[in-house]
């Protein structure tokens, strides 16, 4: 009997495919929702490879209402939402504005109006600390806490901010209907999850992270010129208040987020607390020189970068304090940069195309020895 059943939008891109496989190694059963517009079907295959177990998969938009109805009406056992589904990258949601926020903020409106309607109360939405803004604006803000006031700087953080008040308005709104009306009304929650850099690949190297298109995230960019694909890195900016001029960020290993997203849903599906927001992070910020330098190490050799001037909406330190998601959602990170640096070079030199190829003969089989040891 499974726990629960969860939808989760965006289920076959990195986080969400690695968010599957936690909720599927803890009894939930899961239906994905994917338009694969930056993402592989192949990403089903990983997830049953590691865990036994397959998702339901559906290739339907976001922003598609009538699809989004269907796969409700097809599945009403599903009880709760995990929402990632959106584009994502903050240079070029400066460039195509309008289509972020018809993407990201409309088909969020989409994805909570089909679930009203099909009475689906639980909402983890994968928010960002890019609803921050600059925090070093605000005296006392590194590492930045929940209540560090909003202030995004640029287009991705904006339709972040608009998401997480449509998901408050909507869930404070639903409660005080059902209230009025003399019904249950807890079960109406919403977990706004703001997080930091994640990064890293699944220890077996059979999963990880594989962009269609030019990969704008710091370790995936390294990955590419680690295996030749790409000359150097781009270093946006080395003139910032910090130790060595380049930004400094928080980064998470996808386990340790994947498994923050399960605990955030046990968390409303038990206490009900209405909508809450948590920072997941690590608390430990870390400057793009000591990234290249990490992940350098690792691959056992220096990787070429050339600085460039700093990029549109880019701030000084995006540093979690996760110290309230530590006490309340029972969660940390347990992971470190050098497992994430070890953990993705292992996936990019083993699967330089990705999905896009076979998992290699020699990792499946150490998969497979490590599940007979367990068994």
């Amino acid at each position: 009997m499974a726990v629960g059943t969860v939808l989760v939008t965006g289920g076959t891109g990195y986080i969400g495919s690695f968010t599957t496989l936690a909720l599927l190694d803890n009894g939930y059963d899961v239906v994905i929702v994917d338009s694969l517009l930056n993402s592989s079907e192949a990403a089903l295959d990983r997830i049953e490879l590691i865990c036994d177990k397959r998702p339901t998969f559906y290739q339907v938009d976001i922003t598609d209402e009538a699809g989004l109805d269907n796969v409700f009406s097809k599945h009403p056992e599903i009880d709760s939402v995990i929402h990632f589904a959106a584009l994502k990258a903050v240079g070029e949601s400066g460039e195509i504005p309008l289509e972020y926020y018809r993407v990201n903020v409309g088909g969020s409106i989409t994805l909570l109006r089909s679930m009203a309607k099909h009475n689906v109360p639980n909402i983890v939405f994968s928010s960002s600390a890019t609803v921050y803004g600059d925090a070093t604006r605000v005296p006392g803000m590194i590492p930045i806490p929940e209540n560090c006031p909003i202030g995004p700087t640029n287009t991705y953080g904006h339709t972040k901010v608009m998401i997480e008040t449509v998901i408050t308005d909507h869930i404070e709104a639903e409660r005080r209907k059902a209230k009025k009306a003399g019904k249950p009304f807890e079960q109406w929650n919403g977990a706004l999850l703001r997080y930091f850099n994640p990064c890293g690949a699944h220890p077996t190297g059979i999963m990880g992270e594989d962009p269609q298109g030019v990969p704008y995230n710091l370790l995936p960019l390294l990955g590419k010129v680690a295996t030749g694909e790409r000359d150097k890195l781009l270093v946006f900016g080395d003139d910032y208040a910090s130790k060595d001029g380049t930004a400094i960020r928080d980064y998470i290993h996808v386990l340790d987020l994947a498994s923050g997203h399960l605990a955030a849903l046990n968390y409303l599906r038990e206490k009900k607390p209405g909508v809450k927001a948590w920072n997941l992070g690590s608390g430990r910020g870390s400057t793009v020189f000591e990234m290249i330098n990490a992940f350098s190490k690792v691959v056992g050799r220096d990787l070429p970068y050339q600085v460039v001037d700093r990029r549109l909406g880019d701030v000084l330190d995006l540093t979690a304090n996760p110290a309230l998601a530590n006490e309340e959602l029972k969660w940390k990170t347990k992971l470190t940069l050098e497992d994430a640096c070890a953990d993705l070079w292992r996936w990019v030199e083993n699967n330089p195309k990705g999905y896009r190829q076979d998992p290699p003969a020699e990792l499946l089989e150490k998969l497979k020895a490590s599940k007979a040891v367990k068994n």
